[in-house]
């Protein structure tokens, strides 16, 4: 073989690896940013569902203690929220919404209470059902990274 055509052969050979290293390492950063960003995404898509949760829940809870008529909107709202949440989170998390919801709907079904009943409702946990959940989604974003 003509050394010329070796020296050019090896001269093309080199240029090729090069260029093919390059553009796997750009689709590897690639990929990487993507996934970051992915998963970025997620979680706040998470964190914005569990505060919007949260949000709606206590403010029913609240009117449940007043009120013993529900506007079902609102009950509606929330139900879709724990639907939105069947799809993107574990059963554990959608396990305490269900939990949250069903105190909801007991308590609408309760007598209605006044502020003076407070003190005793402060003493035992019926005062804050959403506590179960707001410990299962934190453990969830930590699991999750």
């Amino acid at each position: 073989m003509d050394p010329a055509y070796l020296s050019a052969f090896a001269a093309l050979a080199g240029s090729a690896i090069g260029g093919l290293t390059s553009v796997i390492a750009s689709w590897l950063t690639q990929y990487a940013q993507v996934r970051a960003q992915q998963f970025t995404r997620d979680r706040t898509g998470r964190e914005d569902l569990y505060k919007d949760f949260i949000e709606e829940a206590s403010k029913l809870y609240a009117d449940a203690y007043e009120h013993d008529q529900v506007e079902m909107s609102n009950l509606v709202n929330l139900g879709a929220l724990i639907s939105r949440m069947r799809v993107l989170s574990s059963p554990t998390i959608v396990e305490n919404a269900d939990s949250v919801m069903r105190v909801i709907i007991e308590t609408y079904l309760a007598p209605n209470r006044t502020f003076r009943d407070v003190p005793v409702v402060l003493n035992s946990d019926a005062m804050n059902p959403l506590r179960e959940f707001s410990n299962a989604c934190r453990d969830e974003l930590r699991r999750r990274g």
